[in-house]
């Protein structure tokens, strides 16, 4: 299993596989033909068919144009057998013969893979890939998750973290002061300045709540405006972990080394799925990605609150059972609806997950594993139009774009 810096990527969205992926290999692959005349990049599957709402042509124009000219090919009906998120790079000479064709993946959270390479596999930072391991060791040698991340990863991951943390609040910061329409020919108003003022009206328990789905739609307005954020695991779902912490912070006064601790406790459980199963929504739906995203705020409270490894992993268990099923159709092809306000109620029901686990000694008939095993199932046996295609559900029968 790889670093946990595979589920947090400083980048800017509103997508991770469909905005951040294409880009970082069309700087790949453009890095390695600067002579060329012109490029061909054809698009296949899910990145064709929503590709223009996540300003997939965009990202990888920004990279390529420079070079030479590019041209952009859909294929939204052909799906390469690999992944959904399929894209072929094809660099010419003057004389039009093809320098070199590649052929890569954006599995999701930005990571790139085909048959030759896998950015997820590249270095084997942990030993243990499954939850259940991990909460063993831990209750054998009376350590926590955190502190099997920093055995393995290193005292360098702090600073990797503090840095994750430190966008994370400007990012919330930035949310909450900037209003308006959002991009995309939705007419979407930016919620979350009004959302805030609201909250702090209301009496403490109704206020809590509002103050939580201000900073969940902070993240995920400024992700779908293209802002600077972390993947937690996705650009998709990062509202849900920084809302659930920030809150924490504000409210209890947690320390920010605390903070980290929990931070890198997140990581673990969303490197756990993403090893086993995936946090692509063109993959798995939206379970891999809000659903994910709540099992590691819940985690991340629950470390927080002082919970034990079984109630930590009991907490992370119900965030992501309780997603199961859920589909991926973001209307337009937008990262907006219904992927804003999902990110605001996911970030409310961690909350309420650790609570619940809290309230007991640990103990349960499912574990975390199972769940993440149901949910690559579940996955694999939803049909294409629930997962990031916007061909079926509130994409299709809602409004038209």
């Amino acid at each position: 299993m790889d670093s946990i810096k595979q589920i947090y990527r400083i980048g800017h969205g509103p997508s991770s596989s469909h905005t951040m992926g294409p880009k970082r290999a069309a700087s790949i692959f453009g890095g390695r033909h600067h002579g060329a005349n012109r490029f061909e990049v054809t698009l296949y599957g899910s990145l064709a068919a929503t590709g223009k709402g996540h300003l997939t042509d965009k990202a990888i124009l920004e990279e390529l144009e420079p070079i030479a000219k590019t041209a952009i090919i859909w294929e939204p009906r052909v799906f390469l057998p690999f992944h959904p998120n399929g894209m072929k790079f094809e660099a010419f000479t003057d004389e039009n013969e093809v320098r070199e064709s590649w052929t890569v993946f954006s599995i999701g959270g930005g990571t790139l893979a085909n048959e030759d390479f896998n950015e997820q596999m590249s270095a084997r930072v942990y030993e243990m890939e499954n939850i259940r391991e991990i909460q063993t060791w831990c209750e054998k040698s009376g350590h926590s998750y955190w502190e099997y991340v920093e055995q393995n990863e290193g005292s360098a991951i702090w600073d990797y973290l503090a840095e994750v943390w430190e966008v994370m609040q400007r990012t919330i910061v930035r949310g909450l002061e900037t209003e308006g329409i959002l991009p995309g020919g939705l007419g979407l108003r930016r919620k979350a300045s009004d959302y805030l003022i609201r909250a702090k009206g209301y009496g403490s328990n109704i206020r809590s709540r509002g103050m939580v789905y201000a900073y969940a739609l902070a993240v995920s307005e400024e992700n779908a405006g293209g802002g600077e954020m972390v993947t937690a695991p996705t650009c998709g779902s990062c509202g849900v972990l920084p809302a659930v912490l920030y809150y924490l912070r504000e409210s209890r006064e947690f320390r920010d080394s605390r903070i980290l601790r929990a931070l890198a406790t997140a990581g673990l459980f969303g490197n756990v799925v993403k090893t086993n199963a995936s946090v692509s929504g063109a993959e798995v739906g939206c379970q891999g990605e809000v659903g994910v995203a709540c099992a590691m705020a819940a985690a991340a409270a629950s470390q927080l609150f002082g919970g034990t490894p079984a109630q930590i992993e009991y907490a992370a268990e119900m965030g992501l059972e309780h997603h199961l099923g859920l589909t991926c159709d973001p209307v337009c092809g937008l990262v907006q609806i219904p992927c804003i306000e999902r990110n605001a109620f996911a970030a409310a029901r961690a909350l309420d997950a650790n609570t619940f686990s809290n309230f007991s000694d640990g103990r349960h008939r499912v574990s975390f594993d199972q769940v993440v095993e149901v949910m690559r199932q579940t996955g694999n046996d939803l049909p294409s139009l629930y997962k990031e295609t916007s061909e079926g559900g509130l994409a299709k029968h809602v409004l038209t774009c």
